[in-house]
């Protein structure tokens, strides 16, 4: 009788306590993607490129485009850096972060476009 409900106890701690967590994971993971770096965004975005050239989702055309266009996000964030003594405002980074999902979404668009180079 005393394993029945000290399993029951458990159980009900369990229970209870699971959503708490889950509800700490979420704000610590929107906290995590909110502060998410710019350099890391770029190097995240640099792997699925050369992950892309590697599979052979991405053209010769298609990764020139897109190099170009990285480098000109990375060349504006120097724009800004140099403007604000070595520093991004709140603005710039706005500014920076809609390039990014830009350039998120072409690579995403140009990997599953359907052409691919021949191996």
């Amino acid at each position: 009788m005393k394993t029945k409900e000290l399993i029951l106890s458990a159980a009900a701690l369990i229970a209870l306590s699971v959503p708490s967590a889950f509800a700490q994971s979420a704000s610590s993971a929107t906290t995590t993607t909110a502060l998410a770096s710019i350099a890391q965004r770029k190097d995240n975005q640099q792997d699925r490129i050369a992950n892309g050239i590697d599979s052979g989702q991405l053209t010769a055309g298609e990764t020139r485009n897109l190099e170009t266009k990285e480098a000109a996000v990375n060349k504006e964030e120097h724009t800004m850096r140099t403007e604000d003594d070595g520093h991004l405002t709140a603005a710039d980074r706005a500014k920076l972060n809609r390039q990014q999902n830009h350039l998120s979404r072409q690579i995403y668009r140009d990997k599953h476009n359907g052409r691919t180079t021949r191996k």
